[in-house]
Parts: structure tokens; C-alpha cells; sequence
């Protein structure tokens, strides 16, 4: 399976097994593994920078937890907690897809549920980082540690 080299800095160890003719990659953020899709490719790198880079412990990241807005039932990619409380929403989309001003509402809606301070959009090549303010969402740049 061919899968474009994303923009992080660092490279990660990620796991791999082949069943067949499909691909896994292991989730050590849920103990398990998954269906290589371009999303989870994405999801795993930030996954990985956030366990290796960052410091956060696996029991901290929750992944693809299911969320109710406007009575849809729709599901976060990623939420990096402190102390159980709500940190860093992350927003995964595949590589080949746009970060547009409708990716980052879906986001943002999203985390009018959840309340994290950080909202981060990426397609694994792009990221777009938001820190939330009183008076909304301030765009920054995106700093690797």
C-alpha cells in the first residue's frame, strides 16, 4: 500500500500487518488494530507525536469517541485530555482531501460539544491549529516542539 510521506518533522514507529490483501496499522491509543485507511494514517501520526513528542500517555488520547450534536450522533477523531478534562480536538481528513472553511466548521462544531482549548485540523500534509479565545477562535501557527 502506497502512502504519502507526511509533513511532521519527526518519524514515528508505526506497526504494521498485512491480513490478506488489507493492511493494519496497531493503535497503541486503543490497544488494538486497524483498518490502514488514508484518515487512519493521519490519526496515527498524531497519535504517535503526541505520545513520543509531546509526553501525553496513551490513557490520555481518546480516539473515535461518538458525539451528539443537533441530535446527529457523529464521532471525534482524536481528543488529548489533562486530568480527564478536555485538552487538544484533533481533526483528521486524508491527505488527498482540502482543509476548507467547511472542514474547520465541522471541527469547531464539534468542539462547541467538548470545549478543548486547541482545535487542530490536518490532513496529515496541511495543519491548521486554533486556540480557543472569549472572543473565539484565534488561528497560530503551528509549532513542533
Amino acid at each position: 500500500m502506497e502512502l504519502p510521506k507526511l509533513n511532521f518533522k519527526e518519524t514515528f514507529d508505526l506497526k504494521f500487518r498485512k491480513d490478506k490483501d488489507k493492511f493494519f496499522i496497531y493503535d497503541p491509543a486503543r490497544k488494538t488494530w486497524l483498518l490502514l485507511t488514508p484518515e487512519e494514517w493521519v490519526r496515527q501520526h498524531w497519535v504517535q507525536y503526541f505520545l513520543t513528542v509531546e509526553g501525553y500517555a496513551a490513557s490520555a488520547m481518546v480516539a473515535e469517541k461518538k458525539l451528539e450534536i443537533n441530535g446527529l450522533t457523529k464521532r471525534i477523531d482524536l481528543l488529548i485530555t489533562e486530568k480527564t478534562l478536555p485538552k487538544i480536538l484533533v481533526e483528521c481528513k486524508a491527505p488527498h482531501l482540502k482543509l476548507t472553511e467547511a472542514t474547520f466548521d465541522q471541527i469547531a462544531r464539534y468542539n462547541s460539544v467538548i470545549g478543548a482549548e486547541i482545535i487542530i485540523l490536518s490532513n496529515g500534509l496541511q495543519h491548521i491549529n486554533a486556540k480557543l479565545t472569549p472572543a473565539g477562535f484565534e488561528f497560530v501557527n503551528f509549532e513542533w516542539s
